[in-house]
């Protein structure tokens, strides 16, 4: 297993990344489906139901969801996975209690976040597993900000991700996701030119995401989970450099806002995968 720690620092306020990631993530969404592959919202609805420990109301929002996800993972993994075992469920309950029937659960504990994510073929041998809480006014000083045990905190890595210079892999550039060029005409922030712009900033608040990754697979658990660590570092420092770029879009929007821009999104997203051709079918031509 491994155990990292991202810390991500933003150039926004808690409030405002709530709503930035929400948008962030159904922008994101669209932007990678297409060709059979990407992701499938089955359902995105407000729920209630009565708290059984503590007899009272509870309000929420439900979204399930399918990540198809063949022509992301490398070709020694995709030469022993039967078809539909790179499928990945998604359960969220914000503001909820965790479903027992689901492979993939996220709940709100305020600003805090846990995420279950598991695969329908390898069930409990496979699980990405990451834990989150967001900051206000922190430039990612907490040393153990999820409280986490003794024994953990061995094991665990602490990667502080800078999304204005770390570096990332060219076929995934674009200048206008650069954060180093983009400059806010609604904030006036950015662009994050100055190499101490982490400690400088305002406003400013800290993602703790501590991610537990495990592959239980004889021969290839070891390289398989090198592989996911990587691709959760790199898509956590895309999906916030794209969070910050896109401040102008999301910025001043509201929940209701962001509800109906997710309705939207469901009805592109089952349009998209149906045309074009997926990542995996154009490198094979």
């Amino acid at each position: 297993m491994i155990i990292n720690e991202y810390r991500v620092i933003n150039n926004c306020t808690e409030a405002e990344y709530q709503v930035a990631q929400l948008y962030a993530t159904a922008t994101a969404s669209k932007n990678s489906t297409g060709g059979g592959e990407g992701v499938e919202v089955l359902k995105n609805e407000p729920y209630e139901k009565i708290n059984e420990k503590t007899q009272k109301e509870e309000k929420g929002q439900y979204t399930h969801k399918i990540y198809r996800l063949a022509s992301r993972v490398p070709g020694w993994v995709r030469a022993i996975a039967p078809a539909g075992a790179l499928d990945l469920y998604e359960e969220v309950i914000d503001d909820g209690w965790m479903s027992d029937i689901c492979s993939t659960v996220s709940f709100r504990l305020g600003m805090r976040t846990l995420t279950v994510k598991q695969n329908g073929y390898m069930k409990e041998n496979f699980s990405i597993v990451y834990e989150t809480l967001h900051v206000d006014n922190s430039r990612g000083e907490l040393e153990n900000a999820l409280s986490i045990n003794n024994e953990e905190l061995k094991k665990r890595n602490v990667i502080i991700i800078d999304i204005a210079n770390d570096k990332i892999d060219s076929k995934d550039y674009k200048a206008e996701e650069d954060p180093k060029k983009y400059h806010s005409e609604k904030t006036g922030r950015g662009p994050l030119v100055d190499p101490k712009w982490q400690k400088n900033c305002e406003p400013v608040m800290t993602c703790y995401k501590l991610v537990y990754i495990e592959f239980k697979w004889f021969g290839i658990q070891g390289k398989t989970e090198s592989y996911i660590a990587k691709t959760v570092h790199n898509l956590f420092t895309l999906f916030h450099r794209q969070l910050f770029c896109w401040t102008d879009e999301w910025f001043g929007l509201t929940i209701e806002d962001i509800r109906k821009i997710e309705e939207q999104t469901k009805k592109d997203l089952d349009e998209k995968r149906q045309v074009g051709t997926s990542p995996l079918d154009q490198s094979s031509n």
